[in-house]
This record gives structure tokens, sequence and C-alpha cells, in this order.
């Protein structure tokens, strides 16, 4: 028979008096509150997203925007991967361009507003650039991006989710289009993976225009909110030691069902063909 410490040999044969149970507890302390402050527990926690188009600009931004002002908004900060960013112009062969990171939004539009105000209302150009600036500074490039590096600046200057994110790592990039999806998974083959982070990314492919970002940006949010609901029970299931290098058991069942999840998702947006590969920070 194993030994129970609790079992001690006391000396004395006298049999001792159990004590009387203790008396249940209050309605109020039963399961229902242990389940609602899981769930405030599990309220505050997200998964963290980054969005990423050619110019940051349009597809990304309308991303960007969908998350940072969900019911409980996401984590989440935003890149382009071209080598400047291009906005239309007069025509075809005259497009405003202009650089990554040294340029702001607002800067954008008032130049674009001083130019041709009426051209850039009717193609929908200053009010693009009007949602911008009310979400972020100005565009950045994903190349330019140095994952680990703190960004509590981006804090200061109100872009709009960028709170969770001043440690600057994300959990899941999403990317407008494939060549940008290309682009991000090579670039993070070339940073070396130096966090030993794994990182989720997809391409939700979005044709670059205003109505097809508006959709696109739904069906993000939509995607979005499936993982984060996946990766909360995991985390609520296996506890959350180990998480963020992706070593616990709460990471490695999640990681397992996210190609289920696309798969589900792919279902209901039969029209925005999706890529998805597990990569590293």
């Amino acid at each position: 028979m194993a030994y129970d410490p609790r079992r001690v040999n006391t000396g004395s044969t006298t049999p001792q008096t159990p004590p009387p149970p203790p008396p249940p507890p209050p309605e109020s302390a039963t399961p229902e509150m242990d389940t609602q402050a899981t769930q405030e527990g599990t309220d505050s926690w997200k998964l963290k997203f980054c969005t990423v188009c050619a110019s940051n600009n349009n597809r990304s931004m309308e991303a960007h925007l969908r998350l940072s002002a969900a019911p409980t908004a996401f984590p989440v900060i935003s890149f382009g991967t071209g080598s400047l960013v291009r906005l239309p112009g007069p025509s075809i062969t005259q497009p405003n361009v202009y650089g990554f990171n040294t340029t702001s939004y607002n800067q954008m539009y008032e130049e674009l507003q001083s130019k041709d105000e009426r051209l850039y209302r009717n193609n929908g150009i200053l009010n693009m650039l009007d949602r911008n600036r009310n979400l972020k500074w100005g565009p950045e490039r994903f190349q330019d991006w140095v994952p680990g590096a703190p960004r509590v600046d981006h804090a200061a200057k109100g872009d709009k989710g960028a709170q969770g994110t001043e440690g600057g790592v994300v959990d899941v990039i999403i990317t407008c289009e494939e060549r940008c999806w290309d682009a991000v998974v090579d670039d993070l083959m070339s940073k070396g993976s130096t966090l030993n982070r794994p990182v989720h990314v997809f391409n939700v492919d979005i044709k670059d225009n205003h109505e097809e970002a508006l959709l696109g940006g739904k069906a993000i949010l939509d995607l979005a909110n499936r993982l984060n609901a996946a990766a909360v029970a995991q985390r609520a299931q296996h506890g959350t030691e180990g998480w963020e290098n992706g070593s616990d058991a709460a990471r490695l069942s999640f990681d397992e069902k996210v190609p289920e999840i696309l798969a589900e998702w792919q279902e209901l947006n039969p029209n925005l063909p999706a890529l998805w590969t597990l990569a590293w920070l």
C-alpha cells in the first residue's frame, strides 16, 4: 500500500472524530462566478496582428482599422512591402511617390489636396488618407521592421491598435496580395529568426481598390476573431507558460488547429483566395 503522509501514526489507538464537512459555498461563488472571472481574464488577452499590403495605404490600413476598432480591439501594426509608397496620380504614368517612414499621411493629404482636390476627392484618395491619418502617423516598410524592437513611440503618437504591440512582436501576419506574402516570408527568413518565436503568415488576396478593401477588411476581422477564439480556448485549457516561444501545449495545440480554422473561413469567403505558412520571428 502506498504511503500517505496524511495518515501519521500518533501513537494512540483512540480513533479521532473527523471534523464536520465545510459548509457549501454560497450561490454567488458557484461555477458561474468562476466562469465569469475566467472570461474576464481571457477578454484582456488578444493575439497580436500585423497587416501588410504594397504601400501601407489601402488594403492593409482598412484591415488595420477593422482590427483596431473591433468591439474588443486587437493589438495591430501595419506595413507595406514596396520600395516606395505609390498613390494614383493624374495618369497611370504619373503616380504620386513618397518614402516609407519619412512622410506622414497628413502630409500626403495636404499635398494632394493642394494639387487637385477635386481629382483626389473623386477617386477616393483623400478619403483614404483621411482615414489613415486618424489611424497612425505614416506608412512603414516591412523590410525595415526589426522584430522585438520596442514600439513605445507609436503608442505615444496615438496610433490605433498600438496598445499591446509595444514589445515589437506579433502572433499573426496577414498580407493582402501574394507578392506581398512572398516578400514577407522571404524577409522573415533573411532576418534569421533571432527571437525564435513562431508567427502565422496568411495571405488574403484582395484587389487594390476601395470597395474590395472594405470587403477584405471585414473578412480579415472574421478570420482574426476565429483565430483568437481558438487561442483563448487552448490557453484556458493548457495554461500559458511557454506560449511566447511556442513550446507549451496551448501553443502547439493552437498551431495544429490553424489549418482547420482557415479551411472553415475559406468556405465562407471563396472569393478571397488564401495562403498560409508558419514562420519565425
